[in-house]
């Protein structure tokens, strides 16, 4: 799990959407607003046509339509954009609504508490994982990822572990559109050895981050499962690696696990429908 967000290609949240008759458009427009929305600074016109492959006649005319419906703003150098009032608006209503957040408040809250970690709740979205809740370590040194950061399927410990519980098509259908992008020295880059990783990730229930995201975090994460079986979402902690604690088992690993429980059970029959 990184401290910022992950590299994703731009094509990756409309890919299905290339499909239905009037998208390519739609497609479009989400691809440059997910540039902007991931950006470590706001970008400008000439970034997000680089980033995006489009020309910059069409990223002006993106920009503006967007900027008009208030999903993006111009910043106060009036070059750059960064999310609009109406984005924020529409994203915090659907965090403050989801049934996952709301039943994993109290559980999250126990984690964190007990390993003095940060801890992410992430959702799969269109080839990645989105954060939907995030508490903060009580230690000075934190996490700076933030709610609504997308981070790799493939080298984040909740998307290894959202991975490690699908079944053998719906897990090889995501991955060979995955990019397998090379982020620290660990990141696992040969898809033969992240098929290894996953299934020892599903054998032993959670999944590890060595410092493949980022270098000097580690993490772990686990799959929270509902009645019929499909994993709804996953959680994570996550901490400096000079902090972690020699008994995983005890510090980390129980305490995840069953938090996981205890999530899956406040959700209820309703879980993973």
């Amino acid at each position: 799990m990184s401290t910022s967000d992950s590299k994703l290609p731009p094509g990756a949240a409309s890919a299905d959407a290339k499909t239905v008759a009037g998208a390519a458009a739609f497609s479009k427009f989400i691809a440059v607003l997910q540039l902007v929305a991931d950006a470590d600074a706001p970008p400008n016109i000439a970034k997000l046509s680089a980033a995006s492959g489009y020309p910059r006649p069409t990223v002006h005319r993106i920009v503006a339509a967007l900027q008009a419906e208030g999903l993006i703003v111009g910043t106060a150098s009036g070059n750059t954009f960064g999310l609009g009032p109406r984005l924020v608006n529409l994203a915090s209503r659907s965090w403050e609504r989801s049934d996952l957040r709301i039943a994993a408040v109290d559980a999250l809250m126990k984690l964190r508490d007990t390993t003095s970690e940060t801890v992410h709740l992430a959702v799969p979205s269109q080839g990645a994982m989105v954060y939907i809740e995030k508490l903060e370590s009580p230690h000075a040194v934190r996490m700076a990822s933030r709610i609504g950061t997308r981070v790799s399927l493939t080298s984040s410990s909740v998307g290894k572990a959202y991975l490690s519980t699908l079944d053998a098509a719906g897990r090889e259908a995501l991955l060979k559109d995955a990019p397998l992008e090379r982020y620290t020295a660990n990141t696992i880059t040969d898809l033969d050895a992240l098929r290894a990783e996953l299934l020892v990730t599903a054998e032993r229930g959670y999944a590890e981050d060595r410092e493949e995201n980022e270098m000097a975090i580690s993490c772990y994460g686990a799959a929270i499962r509902g009645t019929d079986g499909h994993t709804v979402g996953c959680v994570s902690i996550s901490m400096p690696t000079f902090r972690h604690q020699t008994d995983a088992r005890t510090c980390y690993i129980e305490p995840l696990l069953a938090a996981c429980r205890d999530i899956a059970a406040r959700l209820g029959p309703t879980a993973g429908r």
